[in-house]
């Protein structure tokens, strides 16, 4: 029984070590210069640790340069549209209006009809205004977007010709 025992244990044993050794490696992080999309290639023969340094302190520097970009100038969109006002009165007069004309034609009492139009017109004067009001919210929201993704890219941008321009000046080919 005891010979039995001995040779599981050990067999256990290379097993639970052949798992060990077979874990994955961490992958290596992505050099700061591949992480922007930039290809370098060392054309003065520097090796991978000074590639490494300079990739750094050449991210480094373009982060500086890059975080002085001005923001650029929003697109000229149409100006802010204030309501004229008088949605409801104006809604009023032609639901008045209408309505003087259907309820003379319909009955012979145009007041009744101009009042039930004056109200109708109250009630779709203010629809519009609302709907106005929030088509004009939602598309100042839209340019407020743009404008922050335009942002972000032109800072992405300069910081890319940032980091090829200071690898290029330390003897690195860059694409």
């Amino acid at each position: 029984m005891k010979s039995s025992i001995v040779p599981a244990a050990a067999i256990l044993a290379i097993l639970a070590s052949a798992a060990n050794a077979q874990q994955p490696q961490p992958a290596a992080a992505a050099s700061p210069a591949a992480a922007v999309g930039l290809s370098v290639y060392p054309a003065k023969s520097q090796d991978a640790a000074q590639q490494g340094k300079d990739e750094t302190e050449c991210q480094d520097w373009s982060r500086t340069q890059a975080a002085s970009v001005p923001a650029p100038v929003p697109t000229a969109s149409e100006p802010e549209q204030k309501g004229t006002g008088g949605e409801r009165i104006k809604g009023a007069a032609r639901g008045a209006a209408a309505g003087a004309v259907i309820s003379e034609v319909a009955n012979d009492d145009a007041s009744e009809g101009a009042k039930v139009g004056a109200a109708a017109g109250v009630v779709a004067g203010g629809h519009r205004t609302r709907k106005a009001r929030r088509d004009q919210r939602d598309q100042a929201e839209t340019q407020k977007t743009a404008n922050a993704q335009a942002a972000e890219q032109a800072k992405a941008h300069a910081l890319k010709q940032g980091m090829a321009a200071c690898l290029e000046g330390r003897g690195y080919t860059v694409k």
